[in-house]
């Protein structure tokens, strides 16, 4: 496999929608490779690195197995990465858990004199 730049990688793997989006998240800090911070959407990935990205709140860890010329289909997508992401933990929740029924008008504006209360 030859190098490729970073975020047309990322936008190619389909990790990311469009390539300024990638840039903007690696410009901003967000993606690692190989534990280190990535400063630059030119930096050059190949085959064997680990890329780390904080997406929205999301982790996604991923090996670098190949990269394409062109973006193609989700299909061939899913071939440039083997997905390492940690699975969430069994004691966490996906889903907050809600007891009861829905807050009522009322109940939300107690809520809320409580949180000022607080500040």
């Amino acid at each position: 496999m030859t190098p490729q730049r970073l975020d047309k990688w990322l936008w190619c793997a389909r990790l990311m929608k469009t390539r300024s989006g990638a840039a903007r998240l690696i410009s901003d800090g967000k993606v690692r490779i190989n534990g280190e911070r990535a400063l630059k959407p030119s930096r050059l990935v190949q085959a064997g690195d680990v890329v780390t990205t904080a997406n929205q709140g999301r982790l996604a860890v991923v090996r670098v197995v190949d990269a394409v010329e062109r973006r193609g289909p989700a299909k061939i997508a899913q071939t440039l990465y083997e997905d390492l992401t940690p699975m969430p933990s069994a004691n966490r929740p996906l889903t907050p858990v809600r007891s009861g029924k829905r807050p009522t008008k009322r109940d939300r504006r107690r809520l809320d004199a409580l949180r000022v209360g607080w500040t």
